[in-house]
């Protein structure tokens, strides 16, 4: 069955859309193969790319509200059953199978291995009349309009093969071709590809595409034909008047391109119809021409099931936003250490999602049905960390009126997260240490030890390094948290990612203001995709956000921006109105005159200005006018 779109909200609400096209667009245009009138998505949206046999790939067409699957915004996406896709304000299940669906009936081979015949002709496989084309126009014990007919199923045994991809419908292709050609009841593709006793795959068809039950083949024949590469005709009237026994076999190998593939299979069960010579003859050749298409689509398949399970590891549960190669690296790096139990220290400036990155490292190992507690190390002062930390006894100090538990004892089988571990005072560094390494701790005030089972993963934006050589941070507490490490990339390093991050949260804010998502406009999307963004993604979350609640229109404009981070992007860019051209100009020509008058002082300068010394520092580096303020005062 086609993969299926299933519209469950959106002008389509209820219509199920078959997928068949190998490119199917999606837009507001009425020109889109799948057109949504509705003025959130944009007019021409996304696609969906066949990749292969019922797989199809998701890509967004730089949409102005972005593509949405299973909540995250996405670029580029291999679908999987049950996806959730989001298109501007509809969205669509998209569906590979029915849950109901039958297996697919199986060929097995007989036990018993005796066969009365009355007939059976054996043919080497490279001795096939229709392999050689010339030998078989000229033969003269072939009527000519059945000759004719054979060329033809030739013909277009070599057509299928060449354009069919997947196993399954290679494999109905061929048995469809070959039951039009050959008056068998059913047809089966047994293959051997280990070389052991019984097939490891098979496909099975009957005449007129009706379901088929399994067929129970003949071991004697299957192994003789797979072994000897003979194809084989048998003739067996012996139990012709035994309703659904088979009175005539057809068996032909199937070779690949260094051994034995395996064989096709055709039974007649209709004492009026017994095959002959010129059906072993047609057999022989289509199943020759045949092996090595099935090896290929069978190895294409290998290959396509190992992506999927390479792509599975990497398909972690977690809350980031990101398809940048800077990102591809950090879900690498949480595949690999989630499964393990050692220490992870994570480093990065403020706003990167260095907890983020804790708690999927947590989602994602066996401990994900325990605790994950987070603890800012330097939201605490030293006399209330040590307490959060470890937990105190009743009457331990003034106000400990009853024994509380700590951090590391609510994360007991779980996992604790240590943010900024470098701002932990000294005489705390020890006490760390002992429970990382002994993961045993006393509480404050306590005399027994407490034993937990947790593992540690901290994070700090410091260089912990130098807080070493300064004598702040302890060396063997450092070596002991440094068992996995991960540098989270800043924002300015995966730039790739801001419209896909701003498109998450333009569509979150927007949800929880109860506004439709205002897609981002060219220019906004422009500025955002040159600034520096020195907070990370918590400040682009702030600006988006900031954006959505103030901002009135169907889009996010410039003039929604805060005007520092506008007055950032260098007017040659041109990605601003002229309206905030124009006051950037003025600016610029406002703050070189007043430096030039004041002589280059800046605080002369600021004092003429009215403005604050540090603010006039800040708007001399976002307008980049260090150059144009030398040159003036020289002059």
């Amino acid at each position: 069955m086609n993969p299926r779109l299933v519209a469950m909200d959106g002008p389509l609400q209820g219509e199920v859309l078959s997928c068949v096209a190998d490119v199917i667009s999606v837009g507001r245009h009425s020109a889109n193969t799948i057109a949504v009138a509705d003025p959130s998505v944009s007019r021409q949206h996304c696609l969906l790319r066949k990749r292969e046999e019922h797989q199809y790939e998701l890509v967004d067409r730089a949409s102005r509200n972005g593509t949405f699957v299973n909540s995250l915004p996405v670029r580029e996406r291999i679908l999987e059953h049950g996806d959730d896709i989001r298109i501007g304000n509809c969205r669509f299940v998209y569906l590979v199978r029915q849950e109901d669906e039958e297996p697919t009936p199986s060929a097995t081979l007989s036990q018993g291995d005796s066969l009365a015949t009355r007939t059976i002709v054996q043919l080497p496989r490279r001795k096939a009349l229709y392999l050689d084309p010339d030998r078989a126009a000229s033969s003269s014990s072939i009527p000519l309009a059945r000759l004719a007919l054979n060329l033809k199923a030739m013909l277009k045994a070599s057509t299928t093969v060449r354009a069919t991809r997947g196993m399954d419908a290679l494999a109905k292709d061929l048995m469809e071709l070959i039951l039009d050609a050959i008056p068998a009841a059913e047809a089966a593709i047994l293959l051997f590809e280990r070389g052991g006793e019984e097939p490891d795959w098979t496909f099975v068809w009957k005449r007129g595409g009706a379901k088929a039950e399994a067929i129970e083949a003949h071991r004697e024949l299957v192994r003789r034909s797979f072994s000897e590469d003979v194809a084989i005709l048998s003739n067996d009237l012996s139990s012709a008047g035994t309703p659904g026994s088979a009175v005539s076999l057809l068996v032909a190998p199937l070779a690949g391109a260094e051994k034995p593939l395996g064989v096709l299979y055709l039974v007649s069960r209709d004492p009026r119809v017994e095959f002959d010579e010129e059906h072993l003859q047609l057999l022989t050749a289509i199943a020759s021409v045949s092996g090595l298409a099935l090896e290929n689509a069978r190895y294409y398949e290998q290959l396509s099931a190992e992506n999927r399970r390479l792509r599975q590891e990497i398909d972690l549960d977690h809350d980031m936003v990101g398809e940048s190669a800077a990102m591809e690296e950090v879900y690498r790096f949480i595949s690999k250490v989630a499964p393990t139990e050692s220490t992870v220290l994570l480093y990065g400036e403020s706003g990167t999602g260095k907890e983020l990155v804790a708690r999927a490292i947590h989602r994602n190992s066996d401990r994900s049905a325990s605790a994950f507690v987070a603890i800012n190390c330097a939201a605490l002062p030293e006399t209330l960390l040590e307490s959060e930390l470890f937990g105190h006894e009743k009457g331990s100090f003034t106000g400990a009126l009853a024994m509380k538990r700590g951090k590391f004892e609510v994360a007991d089988g779980g996992t604790i997260f240590l943010d900024e571990i470098g701002e932990v005072p000294s005489n705390l560094q020890v006490k760390l240490l002992r429970v990382i390494q002994e993961r045993e701790f006393e509480r404050v005030g306590g005399t027994r030890p407490v034993k937990v089972d947790v593992r540690v993963i901290a994070a700090t934006n410091r260089d912990l390094r130098a807080a070493i050589k300064a004598g702040q941070f302890r060396d063997d507490l450092y070596y002991r948290l440094n068992v996995l490490a991960l540098e989270m990339p800043p924002l300015r390093d995966r730039r790739a990612d801001i419209p896909l991050l701003a498109a998450y949260f333009a569509d979150k804010f927007a949800r929880q203001a109860g506004r439709r998502n205002p897609g981002l406009s060219a220019e906004v999307r422009a500025i955002l995709m040159n600034y520096d963004w020195p907070g990370n993604v918590r400040e682009l979350e702030n600006v988006v956000e900031r954006a959505v609640v103030l901002g009135v229109g169907e889009r996010i404009v410039v003039e929604d921006l805060p005007e520092t981070l506008v007055e950032s992007v260098p007017i040659q860019l041109g990605a601003t109105s002229g309206f905030h051209q124009a006051i950037q100009q003025e600016k610029r020509r406002l703050i070189v005159q007043a430096i030039r008058d004041a002589s280059g002082s800046h605080n002369e300068a600021a004092k003429a200005l009215g403005i604050q010394p540090t603010y006039l520092s800040r708007l001399i580096r976002s307008l980049n006018l260090k150059d144009d303020i030398k040159r003036s005062v020289r002059a």
